[in-house]
């Protein structure tokens, strides 16, 4: 796909007679037995222009040859990574067909559970890792996982990603995979980073003592990677819009409603995500839930847009089907001038109107709706419970459920509107995904240059008093422990997976929550404890998914005390049928 874009751009730029192609200079076309009349039709060859030309024209323009040099030094580094990838796959591929004995051709048929399976009972016999006899399911989990358990729980702790408050839209979170990318790169794998290798932490990030001079060196490291993607914004910005319009532009013109669609924000992901979550249970759960937020989402409602649309809808509707009628009166119609662009762009307007009109057989039941996501997403606040047809409840779900491509603060298909702002201190307006990852080449420098280093004394204290070593593992986030002890909260979530969201490291999410179960069993400081009850849902989690774990005793306490806890709520709720009835979805079945 690089290759094909930057070749291909290439082409439309230096290689087209663009006069020739609209017809704004005629061509006279010869035979090579003499002359012949000029033919008024222009094909697509006539534009191309031969091939010495379109290469004087490459080398004349300097901009054009800098960026055909950084594409091409940028492709042989991809190129270099994926042969180093491949090799690496090809060892994996060997180690699963003559380790495992799970052939190439069945590996589609084992769940990730059977392949863990054998991995343990392969350390059993062989004791591939010699610094310990066994490997549980949770060290495995540790080594896959050792750097995203990190980021998981600085989102947690609300050290990323930069919160900043923009005039006129309030506070907001920016994460992009551009900005991801270049957090990644220094604090985990890059030259100078706080890991010295795959599994280790540099020692000088242990002593207390060294904490300040590397904050220096961190911070010096961010301004001067803000001054490289700086360096490097033309060229990444040029590349971000020719791949967004070549990705895009074919779907605005077949769905224009597409792009209205909402999607799991990358904040939302690393917010909602358990420590000890591979990326296909994350998937999983969050594909589950994809369909209900949506219709949550979508079940708010503006009637004056509704007007507006349907009236938008008619007009451009009535002038298409005159010039459609006439089209097929008579096909010289189409030679008009712009006759072609009037019909597809009236049918974007129709496309886009209808889709602003919400089903008229829709159910008003938001409090259904949102009980329904939550089953997957795990996490909500108290004060939601109840007041999910509110648009600050909205407000606060469309952080993490943002909009594909449509602005914020505006209409989305099906008639719905985005709600008036939620409270001033969580961040409410929905993420504009192609338009953050468009903005984000600009914006990425800014933030590492300006907000990121004077975070940089709390990122490597964090790094201190939160890795600990494993045996046979090495350093881990101390949170993926799953230790209640001593990252338990007893401050929220009433027992129940369910937290806030409304920003993460604000505390309950409910000033008169009822607390966890693991309060008495935790001794962890404010500043030690997982806010939110992470640590308590990431440990239900992993316990659920790797039923044979054997969990430490603190931890198998708590999650004994639960099981007792759901055993008394579910005796003691009232029967099915009564609470189907109470809901207006239950009334309208029922009656």
């Amino acid at each position: 796909q690089f290759l094909f874009v930057v070749t291909f751009t290439t082409f439309l730029l230096c290689c087209v007679e663009y006069d020739v192609l609209f017809a704004n200079r005629p061509l006279n076309h010869s035979h090579a037995g003499g002359a012949a009349p000029d033919r008024g039709k222009v094909t697509l060859p006539d534009a191309v222009l031969p091939a010495p030309q379109c290469a004087r024209r490459i080398r004349a323009s300097g901009w054009i040859i800098f960026l055909l040099v950084m594409a091409a030094v940028f492709w042989l580094y991809r190129l270099v990574k994926v042969v180093c990838s491949l090799l690496s796959y090809w060892e994996i591929r060997t180690f699963y067909v003559k380790a495992l004995n799970i052939p190439s051709e069945g590996l589609c048929n084992y769940s990730w559970q059977e392949v863990q399976a054998r991995l343990i009972s392969l350390q059993r016999r062989q004791q591939m890792c010699v610094h310990k006899r066994e490997l549980t399911e949770l060290d495995i989990y540790h080594r896959i996982l050792r750097f995203k358990n990190y980021t998981v729980a600085m989102v947690n702790k609300s050290l990323l990603p930069v919160r900043f408050r923009v005039p006129l839209l309030g506070p907001v979170v920016f994460l992009t995979q551009g900005l991801k990318y270049n957090l990644e790169l220094l604090l985990f794998w890059g030259p100078g980073s706080l890991f010295q290798n795959k599994w280790s932490l540099r020692p000088q990030c242990k002593r207390a003592g060294a904490r300040r001079e590397l904050a220096r060196r961190l911070a010096r490291a961010m301004v001067l990677l803000g001054l490289a993607n700086l360096l490097l914004c033309p060229c990444v910005l040029v590349w971000q819009l020719l791949y967004a319009f070549f990705s895009y532009a074919e779907v605005i013109k077949r769905e224009p409603g597409s792009l209205g669609a909402r999607r799991w924000s990358l904040y939302g992901r690393h917010y909602l995500r358990h420590f000890n979550e591979l990326n296909h249970e994350l998937q999983a759960r969050l594909s589950r839930g994809y369909k209900p937020a949506t219709k949550y989402m979508n079940s708010f409602t503006s009637p004056l847009l509704t007007v507006l649309a349907k009236n938008v809808g008619f007009f451009a509707g009535s002038i298409l089907a005159v010039l459609i009628v006439l089209t097929v009166y008579d096909e010289d119609v189409l030679t008009v001038q712009h006759i072609l662009t009037a019909i597809t762009l009236l049918g974007l307007v129709v496309t886009l109107a209808r889709s602003f009109i919400p089903d008229e057989h829709t159910v008003w039941c938001p409090e259904q709706l949102l009980q329904r996501v939550l089953a997957h997403v795990h996490y909500m606040p108290d004060h939601w419970q109840g007041n999910a047809s509110r648009s600050e409840t909205r407000g606060e779900m469309a952080q993490l459920f943002q909009y594909k491509a449509v602005s914020a603060g505006t209409a989305e298909p099906g008639g719905r509107w985005d709600p008036p702002p939620a409270p001033p201190d969580a961040p409410h307006h929905p993420q504009v995904f192609i338009l953050e990852e468009l903005l984000s080449p600009i914006l990425t420098p800014l933030i590492l240059i300006f907000a990121l280093p004077a975070r940089a004394l709390d990122i490597v204290d964090f790094f201190r008093n939160f890795t600990v070593e494993v045996v046979g593992v090495g350093d881990i986030c101390s949170f993926a422990q799953l230790d209640v002890r001593n990252h338990g909260n007893p401050q929220v979530g009433g027992g129940r997976p369910r937290v806030g969201v409304g920003g993460p490291g604000r505390g309950p999410a409910h000033p008169r929550a009822p607390q966890w179960l693991s309060a008495g069993q935790t001794e962890a400081s404010v500043y030690q404890q997982a806010e939110n009850g992470k640590t308590e849902l990431s440990l239900m989690h992993f316990a659920i998914t790797n039923p044979r774990w054997q969990p430490p005793p603190p931890s198998e306490l708590f999650l004994s005390q639960l099981k007792e806890k759901v055993q008394q709520d579910a005796a003691a709720a009232p029967p099915a049928q009564r609470i189907l009835a109470e809901g207006p979805l239950g009334t309208s079945l029922l009656s």
